[in-house]
């Protein structure tokens, strides 16, 4: 960096030669200090850093994902074993949800914890807003969705989820919006709530009952349309057109199951993967071992594909030609690729023991993949699956790259 003073003693000095120039050169001219480079450490961006979840040790262990490379830890951040994490508009900021209830935010550039509230006793993800103003924690204990100021964390509006009976409902699938709006889904009341959170000391709920049975999980569709939640107490999903006024629940994929011996279910499937690749959406089929694939125009099923296990994560790369499925036990070494023009499965990779998440480099060339049992995260090449590299992380499990920042719904 050229400071003032250098600038104005460059100025003076360029000045003097000038005025000089009629009699004699300027033989003891002296050239301005050169600037100063900064420490490669002090500048960097954002855009390819990454989080991955060491959930025994309650840390972040920071990633850079050009490099390939871990770069930094960040500890004493509680019980992660169910935890997740949105990013802030900029990308500097992680904001970490813990089970116990903890939201924390993490400075990646500074390594360093910048806040942490004690928000709820149990707590399961949250959601920033489209602004990047406003971060929200969805709890199953006491329930209910919490709002906080991104900057400071400080509480703005404690926004209660009730059962018929008065009593608390757990919350899933809380999602932000466009605009300052969040949608979310009450586990023990059948419901489906969207919130506008434009003025958060007055928000505005509306609640859609009698969605089906035990909402699990929900996603948005990347254009903000479509707000889907699954249901574990029965086959199908409840959607919700967030462009249509009233807004209403239309059920889509009714039984699909039916007919079939129902299988135990070893883990819940997640939805929050965003498994839409152009008209289709791929979506994990409760207990068993099969891909949904759906027309996202009509919202009907035009094919399921069969897979190694029960899904749980089912995630399109994002160009959409790909889509990555992990499984539950005792399937969970494994991960299985579909071609998405052909609808079938083009390989089946073995990355390690407790395979947990997936997450893809912004433009997909890659997918790095978490490996618990092995205490390993594998980076994969996705056009010839070979591995790029690995790193030694402590119990990995969930992973999130700051490209997540500049998309809707994660």
């Amino acid at each position: 960096m050229i400071f003032r003073r250098d600038l104005l003693l460059g100025a003076g000095a360029a000045g003097l030669a000038l005025a000089g120039c009629a009699t004699a050169p300027a033989t003891n001219t002296t050239p301005p200090p050169a600037p100063r480079p900064a420490p490669p450490s002090a500048l960097r961006g954002t855009g390819d850093l990454g989080v991955v979840i060491e959930r025994a040790r309650g840390a972040l262990t920071i990633v850079d994902t050009s490099a390939r490379t871990a770069i930094g830890q960040v500890e004493g951040l509680g019980d992660l074993s169910h935890a997740s994490v949105v990013f802030s508009r900029d990308g500097r900021y992680a904001y970490v949800f813990g089970r116990d209830g903890g939201l924390s935010k993490v400075d990646l550039l500074a390594q360093r914890i910048a806040a942490r509230v004690m928000q709820a006793g149990n707590s399961i993800g949250g959601a920033i807003s489209a602004d990047g103003s406003l971060v929200a924690t969805q709890n199953y204990t006491p329930g209910g969705v919490k709002v906080f100021d991104a900057a400071t964390l400080t509480q703005l509006a404690d926004l209660p989820a009730l059962k018929a009976d008065g009593q608390p409902s757990r919350v899933v699938g809380l999602v932000d919006l466009p605009g300052r709006r969040f949608a979310w889904s009450l586990l023990d009341a059948d419901a489906i709530c969207v919130a506008d959170l434009s003025n958060p000391a007055a928000p505005r709920v509306q609640r859609l009952g009698g969605i089906g049975r035990m909402p699990y999980d929900a996603l948005v569709t990347p254009d903000g349309r479509h707000y889907i939640a699954g249901l574990f107490g029965e086959d199908g999903l409840a959607l919700v057109d967030l462009w249509r006024e009233p807004l209403a629940v239309r059920r889509i994929l009714g039984g699909y199951g039916r007919g079939e011996q129902p299988l135990p279910v070893y883990k819940m499937p997640h939805l929050r993967g965003w498994a839409v690749a152009g008209r289709r959406a791929y979506l994990p089929a409760i207990g068993r071992h099969e891909v949904l694939v759906v027309d996202t125009e009509s919202w009907q099923e035009v094919d399921r594909i069969p897979v190694a296990g029960q899904p749980v994560f089912v995630m399109a790369r994002p160009d959409g030609r790909q889509v990555w499925v992990n499984f539950a036990v005792p399937d969970y070494d494994r991960v299985q690729v579909i071609d998405t023009p052909s609808q079938r499965i083009v390989t089946t990779l073995t990355p390690g023991k407790a395979v947990l998440h997936l997450e893809f480099t912004p433009r997909g060339e890659a997918v790095w993949i978490s490996s618990r049992d092995d205490n390993r995260v594998s980076v994969i090449d996705t056009q010839s699956f070979a591995t790029l590299a690995t790193l030694a992380i402590d119990a990995p499990s969930g992973i999130f790259f700051t490209a997540r920042a500049a998309r809707l719904g994660l």
